[in-house]
């Protein structure tokens, strides 16, 4: 469709149905459009592709777009179909036909935006073809997977600096929502960005609700959680193992729930049909590992759940950044236990990295599992983890909803030490918690266990309550795991003070993962007070549904839940009245304009 050229805030109206631009947008598509280099550190949700999608509309050329996902690539290019650009995508899902169809339309200039996988892009064949072509700016996607300290690395992302050598008068943006001060060095170190401004958009995500519950039965957990919170919402669910993705996939189809699984261990076909239908369809549930979700670009996933504890802080905020990408209300919601940090730091400690390595994965877990232990402000931590602040806590975690109790745990601590010391620093928690509570079994008279000065002496306390102990004494570094004994654990030097009572130490009281207040329950989910305004939103999503299905896109595409929810509330007459919604361009008014329009007039009728 015709571009005005001369104003990125015209072509924001007109193409895209915005009215103005976000934070940083503006200054980081002036930047690009006066030939310099960005790196861009955005929130998911935050407009990181209208960054280089608005250039690359305006300068001469086609934007390529370095994208390392093939279901992200078609994605963007459908959304950006939709919308009446010119965009396409190469990658090995595309036939040799169609490939050279797409390459003889990039090098006749006729596409505004064409999306590639690094692997192709580094193609001699490719680069030739960059060289013969018009090529507007390289726009890096997913830049963090260029750090080799991170979960998403990619070593194909080390090669891209070759672009800024062969092409040194092409501007290039590149593009993160994740990245601390080391992965930021790194992006710039190792794509040559060292001339680039850096734009920190802020990592903050004031719609996503955190909360963090201990582990007890953690698939009924989150069953009440969905049915309480997210009855018939989108959601992805994260578990460590693909035995657990799978089994927990099919015990929520056993209680009624839309659910798929996705691992690594699937076939490519199984993967990319669960998560097509991911995509495509409304309410569905997928269960995966890490695996799954990096450049999902569906906006209404209305809560992200771990039933098993994330390796880092990073992972954490990538993986709960996939929720409510569209700004509406979301939840990310965990509950973890003792054995999932005795797991993850045997992961570390066993595996062939060398100690360099090894030592920063303890201190990312280190810095995991003391944010799942706070009682002040999550948000307030997050963001400081990534040299972001907020002055004032949220008000949308658990801890500010539900302000965490702590307990004066010195004496069960020193009790705690003391049973592990003197049963030999041979054996994990349960088996110290069984001699704490002064249990007998054929194991602990082998021992001679029931003959130690603190058998029986913590029966004050109750299993749950000495599992709370153990785990946070973990957390701590009072006590350390041994793997290759079988997750045994022992003293460190930090155990010292408190044993010799030279030190206090108070605990987080452990708490159930419980419902929001009554005044807030069900917000993470999409819902009106009036059920005439429900009952139009509904019938407004079955008409995009329907629209969805004939063109085979995701409904999203067609139009966001936000601007249905505008549509609602404002209750547009005419096409003037309707363009003045966020998310509606001249396009889209164009294409569906009369058939919402029309809707809307029914239930007005209706409602009369």
């Amino acid at each position: 469709m015709p571009v005005d050229a001369s104003s990125p805030l015209k072509t924001l109206q007109t193409v895209f149905g915005y009215e103005r631009f976000r934070g940083l947008q503006a200054e980081i598509i002036g930047q690009l459009l006066s030939g310099g280099d960005a790196l861009v550190l955005m929130p998911t949700g935050g407009g990181k592709s209208l960054c280089y999608q608005i250039p690359a509309l305006l300068r001469p050329g086609t934007g390529v777009v370095v994208s390392p996902l093939i279901a992200l690539m078609e994605d963007q290019v459908g959304a950006l179909r939709q919308l009446g650009l010119k965009a396409a995508f190469l990658n090995s899902s595309l036939a040799y036909p169609a490939q050279r169809e797409v390459e003889t339309r990039f090098l006749a200039g006729e596409l505004d935006l064409l999306y590639v996988a690094p692997e192709r892009l580094l193609t001699e064949r490719f680069l030739s073809s960059l060289e013969r072509a018009q090529v507007a700016l390289f726009a890096i996607d997913e830049a963090h997977c260029v750090s080799q300290w991170g979960h998403d690395f990619r070593a194909d992302y080390w090669q891209l600096s070759l672009l800024h050598q062969r092409f040194p008068a092409v501007p290039r943006i590149a593009l993160t929502a994740t990245a601390d001060e080391r992965t930021r060095r790194e992006i710039i170190e190792r794509l040559g960005l060292d001339e680039a401004r850096v734009f920190l958009g802020g990592f903050d995500r004031p719609n996503i609700r955190y909360a963090i519950g201990q582990k007890s039965n953690a698939r009924q957990q989150l069953l009440e959680f969905i049915r309480r919170e997210h009855e018939g919402d989108a959601g992805i669910v994260y578990c460590l193992s693909r035995k657990k993705v799978e089994e927990t996939a099919a015990w929520l189809c056993s209680k009624g729930l839309k659910a798929l699984p996705y691992h690594a261990g699937l076939s490519a076909e199984t993967r990319q049909h669960n998560q097509r239908r991911f995509l495509l369809e409304e309410g569905l549930i997928v269960v995966a590992t890490i695996a799954f979700g990096m450049g999902i670009d569906k906006p209404n996933v209305r809560f992200v759940a771990h039933l098993d504890l994330p390796k880092s802080l990073e992972a954490y905020y990538q993986e709960t950044g996939r929720a409510g990408r569209d700004g509406l209300p979301a939840n990310a919601w965990m509950v973890y236990g003792l054995q999932d940090v005795i797991t993850l730091r045997s992961m570390v400690e066993s595996s062939d990295a060398d100690e360099l390595h090894k030592r920063v994965e303890r201190h990312k877990l280190d810095a995991m599992l003391g944010f799942c232990e706070l009682t002040s402000c999550r948000r307030q931590t997050l963001l400081q983890y990534f040299g972001d602040t907020l002055e004032q806590p949220c008000g949308n975690c658990d801890n500010c909803l539900s302000p965490a109790q702590t307990w004066d745990a010195t004496e069960a601590a020193r009790k705690a030490l003391s049973c592990v010391y003197r049963s030999g620093q041979r054996f994990g928690a349960h088996y110290v918690v069984d001699l704490l509570l002064g249990k007998t079994s054929e194991r602990v008279r082998g021992f001679g266990h029931d003959r130690l000065s603190t058998f029986g002496i913590g029966r004050e306390l109750g299993d749950k309550q000495w599992l709370s102990v153990f785990r946070q004494l973990v957390t701590q570094g009072f006590l350390v795991v041994d793997w290759e004994a079988h997750g045994a654990l022992r003293l460190s030097p930090a155990s010292r003070p408190l044993l010799k009572g030279e030190q206090t130490l108070f605990l987080r009281k452990d708490q159930e993962t419980k419902a929001a207040p009554a005044r807030d329950a069900r917000r993470g989910a999409i819902r009106f007070s009036d059920p005439d305004d429900e009952k139009l939103f509904q019938a407004l999503r079955g008409l995009r549904r329907q629209l969805a299905d004939e063109q085979e896109v995701p409904p999203y595409v067609i139009l966001h839940d936000a601007v249905l929810i505008e549509m609602v509330e404002r209750r547009p007459e005419t096409h003037v009245q309707l363009a003045r919604i966020p998310g509606i361009g001249e396009r889209k008014l164009a294409l569906y304009g009369d058939d919402f329009l029309a809707l809307i007039r029914e239930y007005e009728e209706a409602e009369g």
